[in-house]
């Protein structure tokens, strides 16, 4: 695939429109037979997602928590790759591993000093690229940073807003 040929009409066409280049992406969640588990629907698949075992799930299906940390792997991921390929950089292996630490005393709200949500988030990456400098793969790891949506998301989070309808 020659990524540059793929993006190049997509460049132009956001430079000379730029509003074109805005985008909403939405996800629906929508109850299920238990108060442990929803679907989670995204326009083009459907998750199935439930409470962690650690706060009364089965252990069956993805967590909230599971999501969040696979949507930035799999952010970081593809960026990384991208960017990879944008550079010329010649990979045998790109793999993301997140871990995400946090305490379910707060969740379950048994320990109010205890924060509700993730405390720590550590993305590991793991290229393999024999022929590429240090200088390139400092480049490849600063421009994955600057390119993940997720990443760059979380490090700097945006105006949160809820409604009820």
């Amino acid at each position: 695939m020659d990524l540059r040929s793929v993006q190049r009409p997509l460049k132009e066409k956001y430079r000379s429109a730029p509003g074109s280049s805005r985008i909403t992406l939405e996800a629906k969640a929508s109850q299920q037979d238990t108060p442990i588990s929803c679907s989670v629907d995204i326009g083009r698949a459907i998750h199935q997602a439930e409470a962690h075992a650690g706060v009364g799930g089965t252990g069956t299906a993805a967590c909230s928590g599971d999501l969040l940390l696979g949507a930035l792997a799999a952010c970081a991921q593809v960026t990384c790759q991208m960017v990879a390929e944008a550079m010329g950089i010649e990979t045998e292996r790109i793999e993301v591993t997140v871990e995400g630490e946090l305490d379910l005393a707060g969740t379950l709200g048994i320990a109010r000093d205890v924060p509700v949500g993730f405390e720590s988030i550590s993305t590991t990456f793991d290229v393999v690229a024999p022929q590429a400098t240090e200088e390139q793969l400092e480049n490849l790891r600063q421009k994955t940073e600057q390119y993940c949506v997720v990443f760059q998301t979380l490090s700097d989070p945006p105006e949160l807003r809820t409604r009820w309808a």
